[in-house]
């Protein structure tokens, strides 16, 4: 039986991720107010909704938040999701993005934190997470420091600093242990898509 992860299909999703990202942060321009009210992600509390748990990585603080989110997904997601395909890869998406918020919701209640949260880092950590197993050996050169290494050992760096970072309390503002949690989903799915495989190879 064919490996459903060696098939070839265009990044749909993907490109349309960015494009909602990209559509939220105008409308966010026109009615910032309403939508971080209603669409980002608050401690559990009166200003909580279920929805927040998905809504929260359509909104951005910045552009530069949004150009640096944007920019990994076009990076690393166009090429998980033509090995995955769209089904598989929305299901990364939302997963690492469902494990980020929870995480992230279990921070701020034991910080007691009444900030929100918004950007679709976690879903990105996911995604590059994935990548990372898909091409372990695929050259990436970060910003800082500009020194080409292979995407296993780029990812594990960016996750031990965020670990480092989320724990001495370092660049406050910034929802580290969302961004670990979304590493945390895109591992339980890849785990979880191993299991379906081997079952089906039976």
């Amino acid at each position: 039986m064919s490996n459903p992860l060696t098939s070839f299909h265009p990044p749909v999703v993907s490109r349309s991720i960015i494009g909602l990202c990209v559509l939220a942060f105008f409308a966010q321009a026109q009615m910032p107010e309403t939508l971080m009210i209603e669409g980002a992600l608050w401690p559990l509390g009166p200003d909580f909704a279920p929805w927040q748990v998905l809504s929260y990585a359509f909104l951005h603080g910045g552009m530069t938040h949004l150009l640096f989110n944007m920019l990994g997904l076009y990076m690393f997601g166009g090429d998980v999701e033509r090995i995955i395909g769209p089904s598989r890869f929305l299901l990364l998406y939302i997963a690492s993005v469902v494990c980020a918020a929870l995480a992230q919701l279990a921070v701020t209640a034991l910080s007691g934190s009444p900030w929100p949260t918004v950007g679709a880092s976690g879903g990105l950590f996911g995604v590059m997470l994935v990548f990372a197993l898909l091409f372990p050996k695929a050259k990436i050169v970060p910003l800082i420091p500009p020194i080409p290494m292979p995407a296993w050992l780029f990812v594990s760096l960016y996750a031990g600093l965020e670990l480092w970072m989320g724990v001495t309390g370092t660049q406050q503002g910034v929802a580290h242990f969302a961004h670990l949690g979304g590493l945390v989903g895109g591992i339980l799915v890849w785990f979880y898509w191993r299991v379906e495989f081997a079952r089906r190879a039976r």
